[in-house]
């Protein structure tokens, strides 16, 4: 059952507690160990409009936040064009399959054609089945292999 009427707004300084909580949710399904500090200091980016990145909500009528998002330009010198990357995006469990992520994702290509990027990409898990599911209705997948090196 999709919901037409999702709101879809930047992160304001009086989100902060859901957004937490939205944010350890996300952490919680990653498996990743945050710190109060941490999260604190992705608060401090997403409000400062120095910061590259940025934050979304996703709320219903009600105007309570259910999702979130997290992402920021990057620059393509092989193309010669800017595209966006997505870092982030997490719909609580108790909403998804209502169109929440559908909402996000396409809030972000709003985003993306106003500000004309070449592209938007992001990764995720292997196993993230339910979520790879929507991403292949909103995006290609690539044959890249994603790296991590230590510092």
């Amino acid at each position: 059952m999709h919901q037409t009427s999702w709101q879809l707004r930047p992160v304001e300084a009086s989100d902060y507690e859901r957004w937490r909580e939205l944010f350890a949710g996300y952490a919680e399904f990653y498996g990743l160990d945050q710190t109060p500090e941490q999260v604190d200091t992705v608060w401090s980016w997403l409000l400062d409009p120095a910061h590259e990145i940025e934050g979304m909500l996703v709320a219903g009528p009600d105007g309570r936040p259910v999702g979130l998002m997290h992402f920021r330009r990057f620059s393509r010198p092989t193309s010669a064009t800017v595209g966006g990357y997505l870092d982030d995006l997490f719909v609580d469990p108790q909403t998804r399959g209502a169109g929440a992520g559908d909402a996000l994702l396409a809030g972000l290509k709003s985003v993306a054609a106003e500000r004309g990027w070449s592209v938007v990409r992001w990764i995720t898990a292997d196993d993230n089945y339910r979520a790879r599911g929507k991403y292949d209705q909103h995006a290609t997948r690539t044959t890249w292999i994603t790296y991590d090196m230590p510092v």
